[in-house]
């Protein structure tokens, strides 16, 4: 399998979670600031010029929750998706308002020109990210979080999805002192050997 990514993206996720699943996969990185992503090469690869794809021998995967869900169907052993209805929900729902809401109040800083042309509207979009992120934060700290991870004493795949989410909230203009329990949970993370590998090939 091939990882497509960039430095620092949600793709990034894919890349924890597939270590945890004790999966061969090679990365292929895309550089951002040079325009990879929109050439057709990647086009050929992802029409829509996002990341992560995977490619598989069944094709090219796309979307960071359908990637994570596949990696749990292809190492069941690894426990990444409660068997628990109940708590597999609960991932779910967690892993849904992340693509959904964070992803896309952070986009609005570092993405604006997808939404918008004129930089007085991109600005107000840099600006309004703050708060916005800050209120992605303060849910994740009282609402999603049940202990040290996402559903408490168990990893699931929704733990590297919310891991790299947060490591953008400092550099969106989140004051980080607000929010112990996620501190507590990204040093959690961090002593995780997924986690450790992907800091030492340089993707995050």
């Amino acid at each position: 399998m091939q990882l497509y990514y960039a430095k620092g993206t949600i793709a990034v996720a894919v890349a924890i979670a597939l270590h945890e699943a004790g999966l061969d996969f090679e990365p292929v990185r895309l550089d951002f600031k040079a325009g990879e992503q929109r050439q057709p090469r990647y086009h050929a690869v992802n029409p829509k010029g996002r990341v992560p794809a995977l490619a598989t021998d069944q094709g090219i995967l796309t979307e960071t929750a359908a990637i994570l869900e596949h990696i749990a169907d292809l190492a069941p052993a690894a426990g990444l998706r409660p068997s628990d209805p109940w708590q597999a929900a609960r991932m779910r729902e967690a892993m849904l308002y992340l693509a959904s809401t964070m992803h896309v109040n952070h986009a609005h800083r570092a993405r604006g020109q997808r939404w918008a042309d004129l930089e007085s509207s991109l600005a107000d979009m840099r600006a309004k990210a703050v708060e916005t992120m800050t209120a992605s934060a303060e849910h994740v700290e009282h609402h999603m979080l049940q202990g040290p991870y996402v559903l408490g004493e168990a990893v699931s795949l929704a733990d590297p999805y919310l891991f790299v989410a947060c490591s953008w909230l400092e550099g969106d203009g989140v004051d980080m002192a607000n929010f112990p329990k996620i501190a507590a949970f990204v040093e959690t993370m961090r002593t995780r050997a997924s986690v450790a590998q992907v800091i030492a090939d340089d993707m995050i």
